[in-house]
Parts: C-alpha cells; sequence; structure tokens
C-alpha cells in the first residue's frame, strides 16, 4: 500500500493555520527565515528551517500540513 508524499518546504498558508497569525504576517515570517539563512528570495523554506527558526517540534508541524 502506498503512502501519501510528504511535503518538504512550507507555505504562508501553513504558517497561519499553524500560528494563528495573519497570512502578510506568515509570509514576513518566512521571509525573515530566508534572510537568515542567507538564500535567494525565490527559494524554499523547509520544514526543517522553520523548526529550527521557531522552536517548535517538526512532529507538531507535520500534523498540521
Amino acid at each position: 500500500m502506498k503512502t501519501a508524499p510528504k511535503r518538504i518546504c512550507i507555505y504562508p498558508k501553513d504558517v497561519q493555520t499553524i500560528t494563528g497569525k495573519s497570512y502578510r504576517q506568515s509570509a514576513r515570517l518566512l521571509q525573515r527565515i530566508k534572510e537568515e539563512q542567507n538564500k535567494p528570495q525565490s527559494s524554499l523554506v523547509s520544514i526543517d528551517e522553520f523548526c529550527e527558526y521557531t522552536g517548535l517540534k517538526k512532529q507538531l508541524v507535520e500534523n498540521y500540513l
């Protein structure tokens, strides 16, 4: 039986659901993570990077996705 593939990147809508912040605040949070990681603006933020920055456990975040 096949399992559903898991995502490795996180989007502002996901951050909004997890944190309860507005979409714009969530997008800014992801932008700050990119800046801290010295990533290009067009790059994606991984779930691991998000968890490291926010201090949330990966399992809790994956439950929301």
